[in-house]
């Protein structure tokens, strides 16, 4: 796989409750939260990835790599 051409999420945007609702890729492309989610689970964009959590529904998170700095909610804001 070309990693160059490869889509990673680099800002959030979040509501009043401080949750993510939409995401921006490192192409400029702005996406909802469930297209984000499809987008990952398709692998369009990497880096992160879709889980099942304990309320059952599907939610992000970005992938396990030591550093907090590209965690999802520790992204810039746009």
């Amino acid at each position: 796989m070309d990693t160059q051409q490869s889509e990673t999420f680099v800002a959030v945007r979040k509501n009043s409750e401080g949750d993510i609702i939409e995401l921006k890729t490192s192409e400029g492309r702005v996406l909802d939260y469930k297209q984000a989610q499809q987008e990952v689970t398709n692998g369009v964009i990497m880096g992160a990835n879709v889980f099942k959590g304990r309320d059952g529904e599907p939610h992000l998170r970005s992938n396990a790599d030591g550093n907090p700095d590209n965690n999802l909610d520790n992204l810039p804001q746009f």
